[in-house]
């Protein structure tokens, strides 16, 4: 069984539509004729508008406090630029809840459970942090540091991995312990922390990416809430997810190439941490009791969605670290040979190397959602690897061309 039951079902959800059935039956309960979807929406309008808006202020206050990033060897970027975008990211996400905490459905997301409450604190100490180290240019314990005390402030606050699903030995449900549950949450968002930090490297870049892996995000989160029969206490992961990408998507005007500002550490912390929290809650949420452990798609759902929307950061983290390590300098220790820069190589243009690295997020993070949602039948299947093909080759596009010019000179001569 996968986690949704059918893609028409989730048609109805993104759609507001009034459902059926039981599900129907348990919305009625809560005096609600559908899922809270107008509300999410509202929400992530609402810090998509403020981060809008708060940016203007925040680069003025950037330049007259320092916080500029002068160009470096390893920069793309040419001319000084302020610093400091996830400060009016924060501010958007805080402006989301706000309005959230006096929505009639939404609101009751905090009063079931504290982990919003908990992801707004741990977000808010690794914005200062990460503000900090754009003006001061910390070092890389301290800023280690940082990120472990916010992934212990989640823990604290209730979000933790608590359950895993393995399909080898024929199947089986593996509880954590308190201590393994700590430490795999602590590690994750720590990881995510870092993968979104070494992927800002292009105007627009992490803004973007953040974006869509909230959205799938969102999307996937849906469907554990329609599942869950529309039950409160399913409302925060979705509830994360819509913050976060609203305030990506009120930064990205004021970001993408030519970018007038940077989002700097401070906001592409805050991304990995509340991509950590919002998946992480996401996780708790899956119905193991309802799957009978045929379908592995549907009972791994959010592990593949989450590998799937982090993959792209995760993967330049990855080879960085063994790349440095190999030539033996600190994993920590800046190059410029990370995915964007290599498609800088081949031949695109900055804008042109970010849409293709949105693309490829997309077609992970939506073809995982699409997988756990409607199974692995054919017709998902065929269009996941339509997808890939024309991902692969709009990124080879550049390549090809150099090749044939090359093969055009070599005949003349």
């Amino acid at each position: 069984m996968s986690v949704i039951g059918s893609g028409a079902a989730l048609s109805a959800v993104v759609a507001g539509l009034p459902l059926s059935g039981p599900a129907a039956e348990a919305l009625d309960t809560l005096g609600s004729p559908g899922l809270p979807i107008r509300e999410y929406l509202l929400v992530g309008l609402t810090a998509a508008v403020v981060t809008f808006l708060l940016t203007g202020l925040v680069r003025v206050l950037a330049v007259r406090f320092g916080a500029v990033a002068w160009p470096r060897g390893r920069d793309v970027h040419v001319s000084p630029t302020p610093r400091w975008g996830g400060l009016a990211m924060f501010g958007g996400v805080l402006g989301g809840v706000l309005v959230a905490g006096q929505l009639p459905a939404l609101r009751l997301a905090f009063a079931y459970s504290s982990e919003v409450t908990g992801t707004i604190v741990a977000a808010g100490l690794l914005v200062l942090v990460g503000a900090l180290d754009d003006r001061f240019e910390l070092d890389a314990i301290t800023k280690l540091a940082g990120q472990a005390t916010a992934a212990g402030v989640l823990v604290l606050y209730g979000v933790q991995w608590a359950v895993f699903w393995v399909p080898w030995g024929g199947g089986a449900y593996v509880s954590l312990s308190q201590e393994q549950s700590v430490l795999l949450t602590v590690l994750l968002s720590v990881a995510l922390v870092n993968g979104m930090n070494f992927v800002d490297g292009l105007d627009g870049l992490a803004a973007g990416i953040g974006w869509v892996a909230a959205s799938a995000t969102w999307l996937f989160s849906l469907g554990l809430l329609y599942e869950a029969g529309n039950d409160p206490n399913a409302y925060t992961p979705a509830l994360i997810a819509a913050l976060l990408a609203g305030a990506c998507f009120g930064f990205l005007p004021h970001n993408f190439n030519p970018a007038r500002i940077f989002m700097g550490d401070s906001g592409s912390m805050l991304i990995g941490l509340m991509l950590a929290a919002a998946t992480t809650t996401a996780s708790g949420r899956i119905p193991f009791a309802s799957t009978d452990g045929k379908d592995v798609v549907g009972l791994l759902a959010p592990l593949i969605v989450l590998a799937a929307v982090v993959c792209v950061p995760l993967l330049d983290l990855l080879m960085a670290v063994i790349r440095r390590t190999r030539a033996g300098t600190s994993p920590f220790s800046p190059d410029k040979m990370h995915l964007h820069h290599r498609l800088l190589e081949i031949g695109h243009s900055q804008r042109r190397a970010v849409l293709l690295i949105y693309l490829w997020s997309a077609v992970l993070a939506f073809g995982a959602v699409a997988l756990a949602v409607t199974g692995a039948n054919t017709v998902v299947l065929w269009g996941i690897g339509f997808a890939v093909l024309l991902a692969v080759l709009a990124t080879a596009v550049p390549r090809l061309r150099s090749r044939r010019s090359a093969d055009r000179v070599g005949m003349h001569h």
